[in-house]
């Protein structure tokens, strides 16, 4: 028998359960696959608590790796016995296995485990967009990191380091800032007991930078407007701390005309060609080894809760996964 979390109701970790589930067969356009490993992400917690709104009663997950091991009818270019990893809806990544269509699956190179996989899949892709195709830095350019220890923090450091950028990154202990260091951050501010901009200024001879990757939201967003050089681009691409607060427009004309983007991942691997060109890049980097991805928290599929819990606390670096 299968089993899945699910949840019924919106609200803290508590309301996740481990539930048997019946998988049956694919339908057309459709595959089943067997988990190897489960990817645990931010935005989980957001569906769980209802930031983002799914019918209820609903599985819970984006991201996972594995193995087909049925594919129904119609299905081209993936067979019985393929490795597999994906990242988008419909939600039910949590589970041992599951049937799901085929638009967000994508071929594993057998040179990456199942883990690492489930770890950098979401991670990945979202940090080939944000280097590769949200703004035209150049070797040289400096950008202001939130969060640099996290999943996407230190898949980001090391990946700007390959393409000759100069790393501030934000951190909220010492532990986080070695590790941080240690994938390439150049520069690391502690936010909870430094000026986050007024630090940037003076790493950057007053300026400020190009570009902000902000992933913590409500309690950095204004701090990271701050150290935005004239012109400069926001790009707010998560709320771990809360969702940004309206930001009036005048506000970033008075601090240099600024820009600010909110994007998702949906809508930069929606075209497949788009998709496979990232995921190439991706999967080259972390074959070659020139981009490490730290696994650094597993946990039991039936301990969801927990890993809410360690997620939510801040008390995880890294990527964190479901071992199946």
């Amino acid at each position: 028998m299968a089993h899945a979390i699910r949840f019924k109701e919106t609200g803290g970790p508590e309301v996740l359960r481990r539930e048997e589930v019946v998988v049956g067969d694919p339908g057309p356009g459709e595959v089943r696959i067997r988990h190897h490993a489960v990817g645990l992400n931010f935005a989980d917690t957001y569906f769980r608590t209802g930031l983002y709104p799914a019918p209820l009663p609903a599985g819970l997950g984006v991201e996972a790796a594995g193995v087909i091991e049925a594919v129904g009818a119609g299905v081209t270019g993936f067979t019985e016995g393929d490795r597999v990893t994906y990242t988008g809806s419909p939600l039910g990544a949590y589970s041992t296995e599951r049937v799901m269509p085929v638009d967000s699956l994508i071929p594993l190179p057998d040179g990456i485990g199942f883990e690492t996989a489930a770890a950098m899949t979401m991670r990945g892709l979202t940090s080939a967009y944000l280097l590769r195709r949200i703004h035209p830095l150049a070797a040289g350019d400096s950008i202001l990191l939130t969060a640099a220890a996290g999943g996407v923090g230190l898949i980001v450091c090391q990946w700007a380091k390959l393409l000759g950028l100069n790393v501030i990154g934000t951190v909220s202990t010492e532990e986080k800032a070695e590790l941080a260091r240690a994938h390439g951050c150049d520069h690391v501010i502690h936010h909870q007991r430094e000026n986050v901009a007024e630090r940037v200024r003076e790493l950057t001879d007053g300026a400020g930078v190009p570009v902000v990757f902000d992933s913590v939201g409500r309690t950095s967003y204004a701090s990271s407007l701050a150290s935005l050089r004239r012109r400069g681009l926001l790009v707010c691409f998560g709320t771990a701390s809360g969702p940004v607060p309206p930001i009036d427009a005048m506000q970033l004309a008075v601090q240099g005309s600024l820009f600010v983007t909110r994007p998702a991942l949906a809508d930069y691997i929606a075209d497949p060609a788009e998709r496979a060109e990232l995921a190439g890049e991706l999967f080259e980097h972390v074959t070659s080894g020139r981009v490490r991805i730290q696994v650094n928290q597993r946990y039991a599929l039936q301990d969801a809760a927990q890993a809410h819990r360690d997620l939510e606390a801040g008390r995880t670096t890294g990527s964190s996964v479901f071992v199946l």
